[in-house]
């Protein structure tokens, strides 16, 4: 009994210091893991398919991928429910970060926004000078258009796009929301032979899986630049959040071989790359 009660201080040691290591194992392991808050174009375009595994082998993080719209992937930035976030809609995101819900906005890389429609064209927009006299036209003819309707950056282009256009479709036969993302809008107006909206990358890579038959029908115009940032959560506001693992990966992506891979990424497929690197530029250059 003396030899047990001697050893006594001993099994106490152990038992804490198996305790300390559980916490320092599990603490080491929760730190280790990522919420990537992004939209649904850099997921259905394979690009983050490409990117995420590079980052976790250089860095060791593990990465949760968490694809919505844009403007879904901030409300989650606000509530501290992701870590990082990859968005492309300027104007939400300067409010995000003026409102003190993110830190350190860096650009990351464009596209641009297409207008879609079925081959047959039913509204006669095909080589529309602007996408808001094409809208006017689709609106005139009562032509079928799917909106996301899902508060994406692709959703707010979009408003923008019929603002311009002086329409207001809410409640017209003609206009349908899907609330769904990018890929599978493409799929509803591939189903419905509708006018659409999306950003080029998307489009390309799930026309090339399978054939959508829609056509381009207005491009090139200034207003549908797709700009696209890589943004940390706050800190600040949300102690909890993965800090240290939102800069590795925002210096990740606008690091010299990360932005050498986007500007390759898609050129063998379709003969351009589906996305342009534009890590150190001026928002100006853009026209930001």
């Amino acid at each position: 009994m003396t030899r047990i009660f001697r050893m006594l201080p001993l099994f106490v040691a152990l038992f804490l210091l198996s305790a300390v290591a559980t916490v320092s194992t599990g603490w080491a392991a929760e730190h280790k893991n990522l919420i990537l808050a992004t939209t649904t174009s850099t997921q259905d375009s394979g690009l983050l398919d490409v990117l995420i595994p590079i980052f976790e082998k250089q860095t060791g993080y593990f990465v949760k991928t968490i694809s919505v719209g844009s403007g879904q992937a901030m409300k989650m930035g606000e509530k501290g429910e992701a870590d990082v976030l990859l968005v492309h809609s300027p104007d939400a995101e300067k409010k995000f970060m003026a409102d003190g819900f993110g830190v350190n906005r860096k650009l990351v890389m464009h596209n641009d926004f297409i207008l879609l429609g079925p081959a047959n064209d039913p509204a006669k927009i095909r080589g529309a000078k602007t996408a808001a006299d094409a809208i006017k036209s689709i609106a005139k003819a009562n032509a079928l258009w799917l909106s996301r309707g899902d508060n994406s950056g692709t959703h707010a282009k979009e408003k923008g796009l019929f603002k311009a256009a002086a329409i207001n479709p809410e409640g017209q036969k003609w206009f349908q929301q899907t609330g769904l993302g990018m890929g599978e809008t493409l799929n509803v107006a591939a189903e419905k032979k509708g006018y659409l909206l999306a950003d080029r990358g998307t489009y390309l890579a799930l026309n090339k899986k399978a054939h959508l038959g829609l056509e381009i029908m207005v491009q090139g115009e200034p207003k549908l630049l797709n700009v696209y940032h890589v943004i940390e959560v706050n800190p600040a506001k949300w102690p909890k959040v993965n800090n240290a693992g939102a800069k590795a990966f925002a210096d990740f992506m606008v690091s010299k071989k990360t932005q050498e891979i986007i500007s390759t990424f898609g050129k063998k497929e379709f003969g351009s790359p589906l996305f342009f690197p534009d890590a150190g530029k001026k928002p100006e250059s853009l026209g930001l």
